[in-house]
């Protein structure tokens, strides 16, 4: 998790405007969260079409009919907040352990946004219940395995509306307790879900969008991490910078290339690889030659899940869709959660390669017959490892992604008995996506950890976005005269990246980046 500090007041709800920066300051910076006006309007709006249908006594799927495979079997007026409870619990069917505070944060706002567009038949005393719990921070536990991402993520979702009739538990004040208690001590109550609500609050993509939202901020940052990275590192190995002339980017013009090649001119200001007229090669390698080209296609994948994130964080994908401009109620299938779920997979693939470039270069470095540099980084090798190992975890992090990179959405397993006969698995696209996320930035921080001790043993003059890096690493990891252990280092530097620190120290010296 990159952590962030929130400067952002009150986020207002409306359905249409939520961004990716307001989930986060939400999901980790406890964000106050209110609805807006027109969310409430329509929240009353398609709510009255509800009363309508039922005082009317339509057969309408999900108001007077029962769900899924029991689409065509109707259920009376009288039997209906039954009909609601007996989904949510039997719905609530979850294994694995426990969402992170954050994610769960981010569930319960993305939801609220969905339901304020209008189109789900909620009520608005319902829907103001769960964003009383939000922003009192009365947190369920939602277990992190069970959605197949069609029909929507019903089960993660039916965790959270468990608590909010009262059933369950909830992380509150830093304690796991029974909803009722945590609803009391908060000065809030239960709900008793009426017709259509139960559905409402658990039919929708707000699992895999929410751990999506997350998993594109974290990835936005951890590339500046690994651009700063790759600059000591090819400072380090005393790099060709022609590599990064903006003319090679305007001959093929991806706008990631050109952005990552202006970073790592950008980083390099001032380092006497730009003014030197002989370099040690001919041409670099592609893990440094290539840099530009390997991570500007990882920016411009990251920025077109962030697009399809953007859209889905402000869609209605419940089912059935109210239309309360004509009363017309439309069974549809925008719970489907394949854009994500493609998105996601794409989105593990561009960051899974942040690390697999990464892992060569902590290679080249430790490598004398690639480096020119003592073996493994140390002056009294034999007796001391020094950063050997570095590269074998690196190595065993890089593997393990390419496992996790393999899609999710290329799955299907029929449910409810084939009336659902292709889901998205969207939901584990979003759990191998985050997995990834985290093995990188360990990489990164083994290549900045490297970096500076390679740094240490070149004689010449850094840029700023080098030099800026190496001392801030060195303030928690000093030079490597002898063995140590090691862990210890890489934790530390791996602080300096989680918290945001190292990259805000080098933006501050060098401009932002990106």
């Amino acid at each position: 998790m990159i952590e962030i500090q929130s400067t952002l007041g009150t986020v207002f709800i409306d359905g249409n405007s939520l961004t990716l920066e307001q989930v986060v300051a939400v999901a980790r910076s406890q964000a106050p969260v209110a609805l807006h006006t027109s969310g409430k309007t329509n929240l009353l709006r398609s709510r009255q079409v509800v009363e309508q249908i039922l005082d009317s006594n339509q057969v309408v799927y999900g108001v007077t009919t029962g769900f899924g495979k029991f689409c065509d079997t109707p259920v009376s007026r009288e039997d209906s907040s039954a009909l609601q409870q007996n989904l949510i619990m039997s719905h609530a069917a979850g294994v694995g352990e426990p969402l992170p505070r954050d994610a769960v944060r981010a569930i319960m706002l993305l939801r609220v946004n969905s339901l304020a567009k209008g189109y789900s038949g909620i009520r608005l005393t319902t829907v103001q219940l769960l964003l009383n719990m939000l922003n009192n921070g009365i947190h369920p536990m939602v277990p992190c395995k069970g959605s197949v991402g069609a029909s929507g993520d019903l089960v993660p979702l039916a965790h959270i509306a468990l608590a909010m009739i009262g059933l369950g538990e909830v992380e509150y004040r830093g304690h796991i307790m029974p909803a009722p208690e945590a609803l009391r001590m908060a000065g809030l109550k239960p709900v008793a879900l009426t017709a259509k609500e139960g559905l409402a609050l658990i039919n929708g993509t707000q699992y895999m969008s929410a751990l999506g939202s997350l998993a594109v901020h974290d990835a936005l940052q951890l590339l500046k991490a690994a651009c700063i990275a790759a600059c000591v590192s090819f400072e380090a190995l005393e790099g060709i910078p022609n590599a990064f002339d903006p003319r090679i980017q305007a001959v093929r013009p991806h706008r990631g290339q050109a952005a990552i090649a202006g970073v790592m001119r950008q980083l390099l200001e001032g380092s006497d690889l730009l003014t030197r007229k002989k370099h040690r090669r001919v041409q670099d390698a592609y893990t440094l030659r290539c840099i530009p080209q390997v991570l500007g296609a990882s920016l411009d994948a990251i920025n077109y899940v962030k697009q399809v994130l953007e859209t889905e964080i402000n869609s209605a994908t419940d089912n059935p869709l109210i239309f309360p401009d004509t009363g017309d109620v439309i069974s549809g299938g925008n719970f489907h959660g394949q854009p994500l779920a493609l998105a996601l997979d794409f989105l593990a693939l561009a960051v899974s390669e942040l690390g697999s470039i990464s892992e060569r270069r902590i290679e080249r470095m430790v490598n004398p017959a690639l480096s020119g540099l003592p073996p493994f980084l140390t002056e009294h090798g034999g007796l001391n490892s020094g950063l050997m190992i570095l590269q074998y975890t690196a190595a065993a992090l890089a593997s393990e992604n390419k496992v996790l990179a393999h899609p999710a959405s290329v799955d299907s397993i029929p449910t409810s008995g084939c009336q659902e006969d292709h889901v998205s698995m969207g939901s584990i696209a979003a759990r191998k996506v985050g997995a990834v996320i985290e093995n990188v930035s360990w990489i990164i921080a083994g290549e900045l950890l490297a970096g500076a001790q390679a740094l240490d043993f070149t004689c010449h003059t850094p840029g700023r976005g080098s030099r800026t890096a190496a001392g801030q690493i060195r303030e928690v990891a000093p030079h490597w005269n002898e063995d140590r252990i090691l862990n210890q280092d890489l934790h530390r530097v791996h602080d300096q990246l989680l918290s945001g620190s190292l990259v805000d120290k080098v933006e501050s010296e060098t401009g932002l980046l990106l």
